[in-house]
Order: structure tokens, then sequence, then C-alpha cells
């Protein structure tokens, strides 16, 4: 579990496959900042720009921990097969800490595009064309997580591409993530607000229950 607030940037120093056709999946090599991994044992959970995946080795003295990620991991997320890219960390929730985004799973749930990245006054302006499927669980000022950044929708509209929604990001927010380099047509991470997926889920099982006892 996690909250969407990135304590860290990392990158990914080497990519190294793990069997010899698609069906194999990667392990990633990943340069954390100085001293985020001193509280990190084998096994812990970190999401790598909203995705969250298991530390299978640590490497103190370099700063560098592995991942191992699945081929379907790798097709329905985007920015973890590039050697050099920089990738939003965020270590799992602990039970004591301060919710300070809202309840993320670290499960992508689809891969949006960028449509509009520019800055607006002392702010940012990003707009994400995110899935069909993924529109009804958008709402003026809902939640939704961009590379595992917790972020407020500004608005929303549909079409037949899909929804696109409206960010706002304060510089604080371009500086100590990776959103920072993202740039028009840039594919993000997408996941969309636990509450929202149940409340689609209770009120769709309804109507099939209906359907069946008429």
């Amino acid at each position: 579990m996690f909250t969407g607030i990135i304590t860290g940037v990392g990158r990914i120093a080497a990519l190294h496959d793990l069997g010899s056709s698609l069906d194999h999946g990667k392990r990633l090599t990943i340069e954390a900042p100085p001293g985020y991994l001193d509280d990190v044992g084998l096994g812990d959970s970190i999401a790598l720009n909203g995705a969250c995946m298991t530390v299978t080795s640590l490497d103190l003295p370099q700063q560098h921990f592995t991942i191992d990620i699945s081929a379907e991991s790798l097709a329905r997320t985007t920015g973890l097969a590039q050697t050099g890219y920089r990738l939003n960390l965020e270590k799992a929730l602990r039970a004591h800490d301060r919710l300070g985004g809202h309840i993320v799973s670290g499960h992508v749930d689809g891969v949006g595009r960028v449509t509009r990245f520019a800055q607006v006054g002392e702010s940012w302006e990003l707009r994400v064309m995110a899935p069909p499927e993924l529109g009804k669980y958008l709402a003026y000022k809902g939640s939704i997580t961009v590379n595992g950044v917790s972020l407020t929708v500004n608005s929303v509209l549909d079409s037949a591409d899909g929804c696109e929604f409206s960010i706002n990001l304060i510089p604080h927010t371009v500086q100590n993530t990776s959103l920072g380099q993202l740039t028009d047509s840039s594919p993000v991470n997408l996941e969309i607000d636990t509450v929202a997926r149940y409340v689609e889920r209770m009120l769709g099982a309804g109507q099939i229950t209906l359907k069946e006892t008429a």
C-alpha cells in the first residue's frame, strides 16, 4: 500500500533479460538517491513510477537495488524497460505514516498519453488522455495517480478517444519527481482511485442481480 507521495527519484542503471523469449521478463538494477536504501530490506515493496515491485537484492555501497518484472507487467506499464530512465520511487506505507496523498495500491490500471505539458504562471498544466475504460473513474476534484504521484483532477473531457483530464502541478512536484521530464505524447502509468473502483463494482453488481431476477 502507498500514498502517491514520492520519496525519491531513481534511475534504471541496467536491464537484464530473464530469458530468451518475449514470455520472459527483465531484471532491473535501480540507482537510488544517497541514503534511500538505509531502511530497506530484501523483500520490501517499492513503487516504481506507480508499479509495486519487490526488492530482490541490495548493494548499499553503490546505492543500487534490483527488482524482477514479468513480461505481463512490462506489457501493461510504461517506463520500466529503458536504461537511464528516471523513476519516481515510493516505499510502502507503514501503519504509523501520514496519509499525505490518497490510498494507492501500486497496481497500474492503464497507460495514458500526455496531450499537453506547459507552464502556466508559476505552475504547470498537465493534460493526459486516459483509455476509454478508465473515464468512468475520473471526476472533478477526484484523485488519480500519474507515474506514482497522487494528484487532483481539475477537469475531465470525454471523447471517442478516451477521457482527457487536466492537472495543475506546483513547482515542488515538478522539481522533486520525474514528472518534469514529460513531453507531449509521453506515455504515463495511471492508477484510478480505489474508492471509485469499489463504487463502480457495487453499482455494477446490483444491476446484474436485478437483471438475473427479472
